[in-house]
């Protein structure tokens, strides 16, 4: 089971750089957005009404705030920052790589801000998976004409807005429903996307039928798969798993974009990717096992991880 749930996080996380790339042909960024999850927000918010109040009972004003907070960081900054890097013509692609040092940066905070021993081979890792993304990124960049180069820094903001939001997770102490956690994301991530659409002129949607075809492949497999498998996995599976497969987002997001829109994909852009898993592998080899009686499947926040110390244990096994 988590091995399937796992591939379809694969998937559906990927097809999110894929459907941006569609939306961006005919509409902006936040109108895209907005319009992806206004309508969502507006169904979740009735299922939590009619059929889920009792996962709400016995939350307090503080874990509703810090949900609004991991929402506005792990969907609204992360995914403007996406949408906007491909608008700007960064490949899907090369956007799906530099989101994936994700792990590889988590890792090398651990240290700072949990006080956890960030090994040798961890930032060799980092080392790596920043060289990747370099080879990648100039290959994109050598293959598009008229991308700005300050264009590629755009993704890496979103990358660190995903980190903090994981961090912040983890540093949770009552668990939250994973249906309960996605309505309060999707309601904040609408608020604040429709503010910004309005703000910019750009709320109207356009009348093609290929915009509406983008929203809906957003809805069903970028937000209901990817962004709550995202979740999923993370408390079934754990922190290690969840940064592992983000690695896969890469080379699964550039072949796709490479069939579906004849994106660049040479050998450099080959290197580039195979030395990024490198990097996982680097990391990985190097990992701990869980300790005695530690059940891999906690994540930080949750039952026997819920304390600092063994949040930052966990991160400790994290290639982040």
């Amino acid at each position: 089971m988590n091995l399937l749930l796992s591939a379809a996080f694969v998937v559906c996380w990927s097809s999110g750089f894929i459907g941006a790339k569609l939306g961006a042909g005919g509409a902006d960024a936040v109108t895209v957005l907005m319009w992806r999850f206004l309508p969502l927000a507006l169904v979740l918010g009735a299922v939590a009404v009619v059929r889920a109040r009792a996962a709400w009972r016995g939350l307090t004003a503080r874990d509703l705030l810090r949900q609004c907070v991991i929402g506005a960081l792990s969907q609204s900054g992360y995914l403007l920052t996406v949408y906007y890097a491909i608008q700007l013509g960064v490949s899907s692609g090369t956007t799906a790589l530099i989101d994936g040092t994700q792990p590889l940066v988590a890792g090398a905070l651990a240290g700072p801000l949990l006080r956890s021993h960030v090994s040798g081979r961890q930032w060799l890792g980092l080392c790596l998976g920043v060289t990747g993304v370099l080879v990648v990124t100039s290959a994109d960049a050598a293959a598009v004409e008229g991308v700005a180069p300050w264009a590629y820094a755009v993704p890496f903001l979103g990358m660190l807005s995903l980190v903090a939001a994981t961090f912040l997770e983890s540093r949770s102490r009552r668990p939250v429903a994973p249906s309960v956690a996605m309505t309060i994301h999707c309601g904040t991530s609408a608020v604040v996307f429709t503010v910004l659409a309005a703000v910019a002129g750009a709320a109207v949607p356009p009348a093609e039928t290929s915009f509406w075809l983008a929203v809906g492949w957003l809805v069903v497999l970028a937000t209901f798969g990817g962004y709550g498998l995202y979740w999923l996995v993370l408390r079934r599976s754990g922190v290690l798993r969840v940064n592992t497969l983000m690695f896969l987002m890469a080379p699964v997001t550039a072949v796709w974009g490479a069939i579906m829109f004849g994106e660049p994909f040479g050998p450099q852009t080959a290197a580039g990717l195979a030395v990024a898993l490198l990097a996982v592998a680097v990391v990985r080899g190097g990992a701990a096992g869980p300790a005695d009686g530690e059940n891999p499947g906690d994540v930080p926040g949750r039952h026997a991880d819920n304390d600092t110390r063994a949040g930052a244990r966990a991160l400790r096994q994290q290639p982040r």
